[in-house]
């Protein structure tokens, strides 16, 4: 913006203190309440998730971030939720798509944990499935602990869909009929 010509820009006393009163002002609030700038301090440091699972009837609700690296615990704890239940084995579940789901989470507003249809598959598991219906790949990204078959019941299953495909962060399945939204790391895919 410029200033009309021969005009010149005086800050006076009363400007300068009536900025800095607005500032204060400002402040104020955050100051007279450190509770909640530590909150929301506290919440930018921390990712979190919960699941149900809906085969096992196990629920977790867990911090598996915080100050910058993952909670070694928190992981061993989502790897056990996550396990495939048909055979117990557990797989170390996939950073990246703990991220995503946190992402997901927030975007979507929900408040419900995450209900859990299927994550990781044992290839045991995985070959039976595959042999019994054409819609379980063969080389599935649930062997991988790279992919996970969920439902919220807080959002609608259409708007998780949605949310998962605006994300752009992998592979994205819709299945209403059997309610619920697959979710992967690989890459960006939809069916």
């Amino acid at each position: 913006m410029t200033k009309p010509a021969g005009r010149r820009s005086t800050v006076t006393r009363r400007h300068f203190l009536a900025w800095g009163s607005a500032g204060v002002a400002l402040a104020l609030p955050a100051l007279a309440m450190p509770h909640i700038a530590n909150a929301a301090t506290l919440a930018a440091n921390q990712r979190k998730l919960a699941f149900a699972n809906l085969h096992t009837g196990e629920t977790l609700k867990t911090v598996y971030w915080e100050g910058g690296d993952y909670v070694p615990e928190a992981l061993g704890e989502i790897n056990q939720i996550l396990r495939d239940f048909r055979t117990n084995d557990v797989h170390p579940i996939d950073a990246k798509l703990l991220d995503l789901l946190n992402t997901l989470h927030q975007k979507l507003g929900a408040k419900a944990p995450f209900s859990v249809i299927s994550a990781y598959r044992s290839p045991k598991t995985n070959a039976t499935l595959a042999e019994a219906s054409n819609g379980v790949a063969k080389h599935s990204l649930h062997m991988e602990g790279q992919a996970i078959d969920i439902h919220l019941e807080d959002v609608a299953l259409k708007d998780l869909h949605r949310g998962a495909l605006a994300l752009k962060r992998g592979g994205v399945g819709y299945y209403p009929a059997s309610d619920f939204v697959h979710v992967d790391v690989g890459r960006v895919r939809t069916w």
